[in-house]
């Protein structure tokens, strides 16, 4: 106790001590009087007589099935409360709103604006264009009036949450509907009931309380099936039945079983057939536990076991002898820009001869477009003769889709005649030439200033530029913004934050193939194969240092599932360069401090040399994740890297000899090994609110001559809006190591606030690092307003041993205290189409917090730096809150 008595005191440190405690005690009496005064301020007079509002209910008392399946079968939710506490401030928001709203006024408003509405469109109904105006001058009053009217005031819609009421039938109809879940699960003997708990101030909680029993087996499971070619072909697949006898019985499993024969028999000709001709004709429970079987130990189980059998028959059609298979008839391709929303094809002009090609049986009408059908053949799967097949169906359209070349492709069987299905497949072309635009503005935070900047780019992309269904798409970017990390300037040393511009320009060429001289590149054609090509120059202008990229790219790229990708840089090749920053002293004295680090046995400034790069990449990306759905979902992504490999047929001295500026061509050539992993799992706890985790890892060893080093941009870094976000970007670790004084290497940089001053960007060979986010909505004000909390945890390490930074290499036995903590808040306002993201970071654990004080003669120990923060010291205390900004979740 006297422990949280003296960290809130700190609080309020710069006032006198009694003052101060007075002051923090204070603060915490009006934080709870402020919390119960809003609980308080629920009128029960507002409510409905004799109600109660729903604040709370939880499933007890189940084992096998979880609690989240259970709660999932209860549409009603209660309202927000704080903390687990019957406190809903949402509902006294909604109100609040409610006591100066009035329905019928609201009503009468968007009536009267609609009649009004109604008078001048047929004034101007014979002015097409003064009509157009009138509908988009009316069309967004008419909106806002409508919510109004539907679902209130700014207070109610925004901030409030409409009250939750209990009703007893909801109760009972929750209940039985998690009976009759748990017998669907195998629980035929469950039982569910519920209780009440009566809260403060009309408020109640149910309890949903489950008894499960025992669970019913499959034991034997019979097939009846009338048409004997489909007996075979369902035979053939029983071992990947979805029912598998000593399973416990799951009706899921039997309507999976279903789904599965369906699809099976459809991928076989059976066009019509349908999971409606799939019975469960008896399901029969025997509580005779493995009876004699089990007795005479034939069988392991025990007496209380409880089996089922099960019958399945799969019928044929009313009045026929079997079921009709379906083969593929004539199939034609249509390319025309005359297609609607819905994929029909508007009337057109018979094609000439010149505008019809024929391919594999396929007819292709290109409207006079310079298409290669050779590329349209290769990724369509239907063939005339063949026998139907949904799967072949839905890959045609997928692939087709993924070309990025069609707004719409529809896929239509016309006719059925002698059970051949004539096809139809239509598609709109996307415009051949398209350019957009991009901006947005840049931020950054330091000391309490905030220093602003910017960015644009333009982009502009042609489609089937030669008729192979290629896109090629080039770029240009600039980007201006303010940024810490250099030297200070000798002349003016308080001086940290700089401006640095980014000019950028890339060019890139995607087939929709495998570009490689064999045909084993037709083994990927089912697989959504792309190869990319590409060029890009990136020049990097900062006071300190000049530093120029020529980066050419080859890549191969295929998908076979929507969930899994695969990746392989078949080639990375970068060149370069950097010069003299922009302004002389600071460069000068960037140069000189590279040099120093030189002499301590640091390899970063072979970064700021002329050099080479090359490296071929694997990379394998699992995705289940769909932006707007908020449900279970993970996210994986590794990749594998060899850069330099040719070059182990080189000896080191010939590499040595070609890297010497006087002999050789005084390049410096890089060989090194890098792998990394980035896994991330969503998990929904409501309908709006994601409790997200995130870990990420990755090792970069250098293997040649020098030390060797690796590339400056194949390094890792910590800190920032997507890394550890206490810190400020690139600017933890690494490991133990803190920020040193360019004068003296032993001595930290501290300013007179106590803060480490983080002028460097710090890489390292080693990452590790791992975040957990609650996410959760706030309120909806033009746009979505979520919050966040999250703790980021994290470091660099190197591997190279540096007699002037003690504790940044990695050692197994000591990285643990050295990993970084941190905690914040975050604000993000999703516009659906892209998200802007404030999180204010403020750090927990600080590994560089341990060392020796010159001053004082000791070791210092402030590592857990945490009760250091203060929030009348937001920027200039010892623990400053970071604010970064960012443009999509961090992950």
């Amino acid at each position: 106790m006297k422990k949280t008595y003296d960290t809130g005191c700190m609080m309020y440190e710069r006032l006198p001590s009694d003052i101060s405690c007075i002051l923090y005690h204070t603060s915490r009496l009006g934080l709870f009087l402020l919390i119960v005064s809003l609980s308080g301020c629920l009128s029960s007079k507002k409510l409905r007589t004799n109600s109660y509002i729903l604040t709370a209910q939880t499933v007890r008392g189940n084992h096998a099935i979880s609690s989240e399946a259970l709660e999932s079968l209860i549409p009603q939710k209660p309202n927000r409360r704080i903390l687990a506490l019957p406190i809903t401030p949402p509902l006294w928001f909604y109100q609040l709103g409610l006591s100066r709203y009035n329905r019928e006024k609201a009503l009468q408003e968007l009536q009267a604006k609609t009649n009004e509405f109604e008078e001048q469109s047929q004034q101007l109904a014979d002015q097409p264009q003064a009509l157009k105006k009138l509908n988009r001058q009316y069309g967004r009053k008419l909106k806002h009036l409508r919510v109004k009217a539907e679902e209130g005031n700014w207070f109610m819609r925004s901030l409030g949450e409409p009250p939750s009421y209990f009703s007893e039938s909801d109760a009972k109809a929750n209940s039985a509907k998690m009976q009759k879940y748990l017998v669907d699960k195998g629980f035929f003997n469950a039982k569910t009931a519920y209780s009440l708990d009566t809260l403060r101030r009309r408020q109640i909680r149910v309890n949903y309380l489950i008894t499960e029993n025992e669970g019913f087996y499959l034991r034997n499971i019979t097939y009846t099936i009338a048409d004997p070619r489909v007996d075979s072909i369902v035979r053939q697949s029983f071992d990947k039945s979805k029912l598998q006898t000593g399973e416990r019985f799951d009706f899921d499993n039997m309507a999976g079983e279903r789904v599965r024969i369906e699809t099976l028999l459809r991928d076989q000709g059976y066009y019509t057939f349908s999971r409606q001709y799939i019975r469960a004709t008896d399901i029969d429970t025997i509580r005779r536990g493995n009876d004699r079987r089990f007795y005479d130990k034939l069988e392991p189980g025990d007496s209380t076991r409880r089996n089922v059998d099960v019958a399945i028959q799969i019928i044929n059609p009313s009045g026929k002898s079997a079921h009709p298979i379906y083969r593929i008839g004539d199939v034609e391709v249509r390319i025309s820009p005359d297609i609607d929303a819905s994929g029909t094809s508007a009337p057109t002009a018979l094609p000439s001869n010149l505008d019809t090609v024929r391919r594999n049986g396929i007819t292709y009408l290109l409207g006079g477009r310079d298409i290669s059908t050779r590329l349209l053949d290769s990724k369509i799967l239907i063939r005339p003769g063949q026998l139907y097949n949904q799967t072949n169906y839905r890959d045609t359209q997928r692939q087709l889709f993924l070309l990025n070349q069609f707004k719409y492709i529809n896929l239509n069987f016309i006719d059925t005649t002698n059970r051949r299905l004539r096809t139809l497949i239509t598609a709109a072309p996307l415009d051949k030439y398209e350019a957009t635009a991009e901006g947005g503005i840049t931020g950054l935070l330091y000391q309490g200033q905030g220093f602003p900047g910017g960015f644009g780019s333009l982009i502009f992309r042609v489609r089937n530029m030669f008729g192979g269904l290629e896109t090629f798409e080039t770029s240009v970017r600039y980007g201006l913004e303010a940024q810490t990390g250099f030297v200070p300037d000798p002349n003016n040393p308080k001086k940290v934050v700089y401006t640095s511009q980014e000019l950028g320009i890339s060019s890139s060429l995607i087939f929709p193939q495998i570009l490689f001289p064999s045909r084993f590149r037709f083994r990927f054609t089912p697989y959504a194969p792309r190869t990319q090509i590409s060029l890009s120059f990136n020049n990097t202008f900062r006071p300190d240092f000049r530093r120029s990229l020529l980066r050419a790219t080859m890549a191969y790229n295929w998908q076979t599932t929507p969930a899994s990708q695969f990746s392989f840089l078949i080639a990375d090749i970068n060149l370069i360069n950097a010069g003299e920053g922009s302004e002389k002293v600071i460069s000068d004295a960037f140069q000189a401090q590279l040099d120093e680090l030189a002499k301590q046995g640091s390899t970063v400034k072979l970064s700021f040399r002329r050099s080479l790069s090359s490296s071929f990449s694997f990379a394998y990306t699992y995705n289940t994740n769909t932006p707007g759905q908020n449900r279970r979902a993970n996210f994986l992504r590794t990749v594998v890297e060899s850069g330099g490999t040719t070059l182990n047929f080189v000896s080191d001295q010939t590499i040595a000899r070609w890297s010497d500026t006087a002999v050789g061509v005084g390049l410096q050539f890089y060989k090194f090994l890098r792998a990394s992993v980035d896994y991330r799992h969503y998990i929904p706890l409501r309908p709006k609110t994601t409790l997200a985790f995130r870990f990420n890892t990755g090792v970069a060893y250098g293997y040649g001559p020098g030390s060797g080093p690796v590339p400056y941009e194949k390094l890792f870094f910590a800190g920032g809006s997507n890394s550890v976000r206490a810190w400020l970007p690139r600017r933890l670790g690494p490991g133990s190591a803190f920020p040193y004084e360019a004068s003296d290497p032993t001595k930290p940089a501290i300013n007179d606030a106590g803060q480490f001053i983080y002028l460097f960007e710090q890489p390292g060979n080693v990452l590790i690092e791992g975040s957990a986010e609650l996410r959760g909505r706030l309120f909806h004000l033009g746009a979505d307003i979520n919050g966040a909390i999250f703790v980021d945890a994290g470091n660099v390490w190197s591997f190279s041993n540096n007699s002037t930074r003690s504790g940044s290499v990695f050692q197994f036995n000591s990285f643990i205290p050295q990993i970084a903590v941190g905690t914040g808040v975050g604000l993000r306002i999703d516009f659906s189409f892209f998200v802007i993201r404030f999180d204010g970071g403020i750090k927990v654990w600080d590994p560089a917090r341990q060392y020796f004080d010159q001053t004082e003669g000791k070791i210092v120990d402030h590592r857990f730096i945490l009760p250091k923060f203060s929030l009348s010291q937001l920027s200039s205390g010892p623990n400053p809150l970071v604010i970064n900004f960012g443009v999509g979740y961090p992950f």
